[in-house]
């Protein structure tokens, strides 16, 4: 297994066909298959170890992922968000590398102690330029692909490793290869050093749809591309799609007829978000992708069906699931277990764990987390209903622990979500003296409305136990939100603490 059997299939099977766009600059199958082979023979002669890259998304990401395939090396996108500090700790980790990076920062990099530097512009034109070896790369399935970081929401990034075994399974299970017509395109948004950045390549070229690159996510600029190009299929983020909507305000449709598939991920999706997007974009299929970096992106899906059939129906545990991320993956077996390791039964809170041959749970430097018997601790917390749909509560260390009592932040989020006058909401456990922890809330209003605390508090209290209750609630004009849409419930912690 090697990445480079996806994009070989598609340069034969539709060598003419435009692989990959951004702005009027575009390449072939066949030119992206001649360009990471002219990359391969450039970055082999480097005796470098890996192909890093520190850029926004352009023809250099797909050109340097199939290049390192070839040339065997793993794949290295960074982080261009980072401090200096922070960039040079993970490149530290990665050394030798030939690192790749957006023209108007090499030089700040001039003196990269860790390998080589070259620009994206240069990079581009040297690939494009060299002759490309022959077409033979190695095959070791357990070759790494792919050293992504983590995003360090609770602490220092790791680097997940993904091999090709992990990565080309997941494609050949989930995508039928040639799938698209000629004039399928997606347009892919999410920032390179994600999985879905990844994943949204890999499958595209698999499937032999053209890509369509917009390298800083705005949501104007979205529709406006997604309108000039007559994209057909899209991947956005919670909050991608919240601004989105946004922009629509007022509208009756977003005038996107071409649109036929909205898929969206990476964090939680807040119940009336995609209620209201489902109205918005009548063309389109949604479908809820939830997957980890560790994963190899997506390993439960809430298919188009599902969105219709929640949406359309009276009934309250079919409804609910519109909020879910779906039903495992065939390839995928998922599992909840509680805190003494035991499966939970349908309904119950416990970890996500998850097992299947895309899977990886394994870090630099640091081994593999995954148990003897191929089960990963996704350090999700969640439940499954009667019929196999998988809702997540945030992350396992999220719990709050009142008096003895776990309490899921999740949960009470949703019931907030669901008064008129909330956009968004946070729970999270904060010190308290009698209790150990106490539930504050901190809370985003629609726009033009207000409600008071103890409105709020009454509201939750109706619907959940007392205890479950705020007993703090803040009022801030945004939440906390990383560029791939996951809350981070540190900074809110913090936020309230200063308060």
């Amino acid at each position: 297994m090697n990445l480079m059997m996806l994009l070989e299939m598609a340069a034969s099977g539709f060598p003419d066909r435009v692989a990959v766009q951004n702005g009027a600059d575009k390449l072939t199958y066949q030119e992206l298959f001649q360009s990471a082979g002219g990359v391969a023979g450039v970055v082999s002669a480097s005796d470098c170890g890996r192909l890093a890259m520190l850029d926004v998304s352009s023809l250099a990401l797909p050109v340097g992922l199939f290049g390192s395939a070839w040339a065997g090396i793993p794949f290295v996108p960074l982080n261009y968000r980072l401090t200096a500090e922070e960039l040079d700790a993970l490149l530290a980790q990665i050394a030798p590398a030939y690192l790749v990076a957006e023209d108007e920062r090499v030089e700040a990099l001039a003196g990269f102690p860790h390998g080589s530097v070259v620009p994206r512009t240069g990079f581009l034109e040297q690939a494009r330029a060299a002759e490309a070896p022959d077409p033979t790369w190695p095959m070791d399935p357990e070759d790494i692909a792919v050293l992504l970081f983590t995003s360090g929401t609770t602490g220092a990034p790791k680097a997940a490793v993904l091999r090709h075994k992990h990565l080309v399974s997941y494609i050949l299970g989930s995508v039928e290869f040639g799938a698209a017509a000629e004039t399928d395109a997606a347009l892919v948004c999410v920032p390179p050093y994600h999985i879905a950045g990844i994943a949204a390549i890999a499958s595209s070229i698999y499937s032999g749809r053209r890509i369509v690159q917009l390298p800083n996510f705005d949501a104007k600029a979205w529709l406006d591309l997604a309108r000039a190009e007559r994209v057909t299929n899209a991947f956005v983020v919670p909050t991608m799609l919240s601004r989105i909507i946004d922009v629509l305000e007022g509208a009756e449709c977003a005038d996107l007829p071409h649109l036929r598939a909205l898929s969206y991920g990476g964090g939680k999706m807040p119940q009336p978000v995609i209620e209201k997007a489902m109205r918005l974009f009548p063309d389109a299929d949604f479908t809820n992708a939830y997957g980890l970096t560790e994963t190899s992106s997506t390993i439960a899906i809430l298919g188009p069906d599902d969105h219709r059939a929640a949406a359309a129906s009276e009934a309250p545990e079919v409804r609910r699931r519109i909020a879910s991320v779906g039903r495992p993956l065939p390839s995928v077996e998922v599992q909840i277990r509680n805190d003494e390791g035991r499966v939970q039964p349908a309904g119950e809170r416990g970890e996500i764990y998850v097992r299947g041959e895309q899977v990886s749970g394994e870090y630099l430097g640091q081994g593999s987390t995954v148990e003897p018997e191929g089960w990963f601790p996704t350090r999700d917390a969640g439940s499954m209903d009667a019929e196999g749909y998988l809702f997540l509560e945030g992350r396992a260390d999220d719990v709050i622990v009142r008096g003895g009592e776990n309490m899921s932040p999740g949960e009470i989020e949703d019931v907030l979500l669901e008064h008129e006058a909330v956009a968004d909401s946070a729970v999270v456990g904060v010190p308290d003296e009698q209790w150990g922890e106490a539930v504050a809330a901190v809370v985003v209003t629609q726009p033009g409305q207000s409600v008071s605390v103890e409105e709020l508090q009454e509201w939750v209290r109706a619907r959940l136990r007392s205890s479950r209750m705020p007993q703090r609630v803040e009022f801030v004009d945004e939440l906390p939100y990383n560029e791939t849409g996951k809350l981070l419930r540190r900074k809110v912690r913090e936020q309230l603490a200063e308060g």
